[in-house]
């Protein structure tokens, strides 16, 4: 039985390479759900279109979600068994830890952190940005919480994670999407 990973983008370069971390998780054997927040939808939308959206609803099988539904609404998208947050920004980890949840990607990661789901978060930051006060506090609240926060940060958690590079020095090339899929538990 295929189990269902929820990736869930933020509005960092690597959004703009998510079919890399789509393909990826597919082949690992997860059925993958796309869950943009509201920036990262807009970035698809606005600079590859529709034709991007849809390619993305495409290669997953599901509709790309971004905004909640109505409470009359029926979901569209099966229940997770994971949720994976990549890229993973500054505002969502610190809004996420603080327990925001003005968004559906927020809204989806604040209620996984009470149920029994393995959650990886795989940040984009530069070095600028992880000099915030706020960051080592929100990335400590979510990993007592259970969230695997793959962030290179000095600690022995964070050891081999994702390493902040220099502002307008990334190499979205070189996100490590397998890093995020090896955190998870198996898929089948």
């Amino acid at each position: 039985m295929t189990r269902t990973l929820y990736l869930i983008s933020c509005a960092a370069p690597p959004a703009r390479h998510i079919a890399t971390g789509i393909r990826a998780a597919q082949a690992a054997g997860w059925d993958v759900c796309l869950v943009l927040t509201p920036s990262a939808y807009r970035w698809a939308e606005e600079e590859g279109g529709e034709g991007e959206l849809e390619e993305l609803r495409k290669l997953t099988g599901h509709p790309v979600r971004y905004t909640y539904k109505l409470p009359s609404q029926s979901d569209v998208l099966p229940d997770p068994d994971a949720l994976l947050v990549a890229p993973a920004t500054l505002n969502t980890l610190t809004k996420w830890a603080d327990g925001h949840a003005d968004t559906l990607a927020l809204g989806l990661v604040t209620e996984g952190l009470g149920l029994p789901l393995p959650i990886v978060a795989l940040p984009y930051l530069n070095n600028a940005q992880a000099q915030h006060p706020a960051l080592p506090r929100a990335v400590s609240t979510l990993r007592a919480a259970g969230v695997s926060v793959l962030l290179d940060d000095g600690t022995p958690e964070g050891r081999g994670g994702f390493r902040p590079h220099r502002p307008k020095h990334g190499d979205v090339d070189a996100y490590p999407w397998d890093l995020a899929l090896d955190a998870l538990p198996p898929a089948s």
